[in-house]
């Protein structure tokens, strides 16, 4: 790159901030969608909820909160120009992105040996409201999973950057961005958890 290329930092992080406001739209929508069912069906949701295990819920709460920390102190101690100890703690987001996974994995696991999943007969016989709230938690918990995931690639991708030196104390907007977008991740848990671990 000639020491004259110009790079539009602030419209990266413009176009950032663009991206993370369709994800909102998306998913305010199905929070939206989620206040109206639990108004039409409210005790349903409440009896569906007293089925799900707090202890995964909290758990994997913490584990995002932990990993947004690390994802702060990442950014901060390669701007520093503390390049090993922001490898590491992406490196601490993506094993935590990994074990909020495995959490997850084990959660639905049980909840399917139960036969607590959309189209079984198990579910079909339950009323109406303790259907559709399962319905939607597999989809919302389901799609942030997908969020986790791709969270994990992209940070996975911006350590490869870091390493290659494309990105460094002075050019971290990629670094930051990828911040940005795992700090959504973490916020759309903070709504879902207790919405569904703590409805009442």
């Amino acid at each position: 790159m000639s020491a004259h290329e110009h790079k539009d930092y602030v419209g990266a992080k413009f176009g950032m901030w663009l991206f993370l406001f369709t994800e909102l739209l998306l998913f305010g929508g199905l929070f939206i969608l989620y206040s109206v069912y639990l108004s039409r069906y409210p005790a349903d949701f409440v009896t569906a909820g007293a089925e799900l295990d707090l202890r995964f819920g909290a758990a994997n709460t913490l584990v995002l909160l932990t990993s947004s920390l690390f994802v702060a102190l990442s950014i901060t101690a390669l701007r520093l120009g503390k390049t090993k100890q922001s490898l590491w703690l992406l490196a601490a987001t993506v094993a935590s992105a990994l074990l909020f996974l495995l959490n997850k994995f084990f959660e639905w696991s049980a909840k399917i040996h139960h036969g607590l999943y959309p189209g079984s007969p198990e579910l079909q016989a339950r009323e109406i409201g303790e259907t559709v709230f399962f319905n939607l938690y597999y989809l919302m918990t389901g799609l942030h999973g997908l969020h986790v995931l791709i969270g994990a690639v992209v940070i996975v991708w911006v350590m490869v950057f870091i390493r290659q030196g494309k990105v460094h104390r002075d050019d971290w907007v990629i670094l930051e961005n990828a911040g940005l977008y795992w700090h959504l991740v973490d916020l759309i848990w903070i709504f879902l958890f207790p919405l569904y671990y703590l409805v009442l």
